[in-house]
């Protein structure tokens, strides 16, 4: 009888200690509020929600130039989601790659850049999707030409263009730099936008941060580049951009507009001015391109369709009204070497994002019906280069072009 009283005892010491592990192991409020800024400030959703009812539960068509992908359930659904996965399955997958099961994701999920975050930082992340609503939504296979299709070739990649390793501060400079450096090249991963790609969708890396087509649209250039980068952005200038999708050079739109409202204008003030002050250290990464002006005819006839249209926004000299109606002198990304998003912009207009730093409004109509392939083509040929711009010779045939684009 002793012996079984004693097993017993030993039975509900363990069984106590086992509880009161588990009871432990539960994540803290403070460790669940750090991984939503981390979500926040990585723009998960953007990529992981379809369905805004359903946040984070995945199946948003990713397309690329080798076909398409569908981004995974993020919620904690046991059968769907990543809630059966351990704490290593969720790390292994952020920083490598690599499913529970041992295949290889596709590097449109930036793990590239998610390799460069440490590994509590990864917890805090899963921490906080630990604490959405389930939602069950099975993964959509990908969409690839052949012979993309075959996630074994993943392999070959990684070994050619896949550098795992964290984020290594720089010594020399300040905490500030090394924050929006970590932010940069890690968790926000700005270079899968805006890093141009090669054949096979791996950066040039020569070329970090020096502009890239993506989806229809351009992202310019955040290198320190004098007429289509941010050498004439101050630190100041690119946090308020970061924070409330305009300032008094640019306005957000497309998909950089989507990024301000669903993560950069969440970020604290000090992340927001770090990822500034990193970007403001960047050198460019290759020299601009050298351009020859339209000729005096392709000049007159977009400056007949800017007098009709655009004067009474923009004004006579192009300064508009920054932060409502955006300033068209020294304008970075409508001098980019590639036209996309100013054609994008005149093509379907656009509506200036709201946050809660800047929830006024302002809109530009949608000029896609009322203008021919070449009134577009001169009036932009004219806006990107009056009143000092510089931006090589865009033709009707690339307006043709972006009408197409979904």
């Amino acid at each position: 009888m002793r012996t079984i009283l004693a097993g017993l005892a030993v039975g509900l010491a363990l069984c106590s200690a086992v509880a009161g592990a588990a009871l432990a192991a539960e994540p803290s409020p403070e460790l669940i509020a750090y991984g939503k800024t981390l979500v926040e400030a990585g723009d998960c959703a953007g990529c992981h929600t379809a369905d805004p009812a359903k946040p984070f539960a995945g199946g948003k068509r990713i397309d690329m130039p080798f076909g398409a992908i569908y981004a995974p359930n993020l919620t904690p659904d046991r059968d769907t989601g990543i809630g059966a996965w351990a704490d290593a399955d969720f790390t292994r997958a952020l920083r490598y790659g690599v499913a529970p099961d041992g295949s290889n994701y596709y590097p449109a999920f930036p793990y590239p850049y998610f390799t460069k975050m440490t590994k509590d930082d990864t917890l805090a992340i899963r921490a906080y999707l630990g604490t959405l609503a389930p939602v069950a939504s099975r993964n959509k296979p990908p969409e690839l030409r052949w012979p993309f299709g075959y996630r074994g070739l993943m392999r070959i990649w990684n070994a050619m263009y896949f550098k795992p390793g964290l984020f290594e501060p720089d010594q020399s400079q300040s905490a500030t730099w090394n924050r929006g450096g970590y932010l940069v090249t890690g968790l926000g991963h700005c270079g899968a936008c805006h890093t141009p790609k090669n054949y096979f969708g791996a950066d040039k890396l020569a070329q970090a941060f020096a502009g890239n087509e993506i989806g229809g649209w351009y992202a310019p250039r955040l290198d320190g580049a004098p007429r289509t980068g941010l050498k004439s952005w101050s630190v100041e200038d690119i946090a308020e951009y970061l924070q409330s999708g305009r300032n008094a050079k640019s306005h957000a739109d497309g998909l950089m507009a989507e990024v301000v409202v669903n993560s950069t204008s969440k970020m604290s003030d000090a992340d927001a001015r770090a990822i500034a002050v990193y970007l403001k250290g960047l050198p460019p990464a290759r020299r601009e391109t050298i351009v020859t002006p339209p000729d005096d005819a392709e000049m007159k006839a977009g400056q007949a369709v800017y007098a009709k249209l655009c004067i009474a926004c923009h004004e006579a000299d192009g300064t508009g009204a920054p932060r409502i109606y955006p300033p068209l002198p020294a304008n970075a990304l409508l001098q980019s070497v590639n036209p996309s998003s100013t054609l994008r912009i005149i093509l379907d207009g656009a509506l200036t994002v709201t946050t809660p730093r800047a929830p006024n409004t302002g809109e530009m109509p949608a000029y896609a019906k009322q203008l021919s392939d070449g009134e577009i083509a001169a009036v932009t040929n004219y806006i990107r280069n009056s009143w000092g711009n510089s931006g090589p010779l865009v033709t009707p045939a690339q307006v043709a072009k972006a009408r197409k684009q979904p």
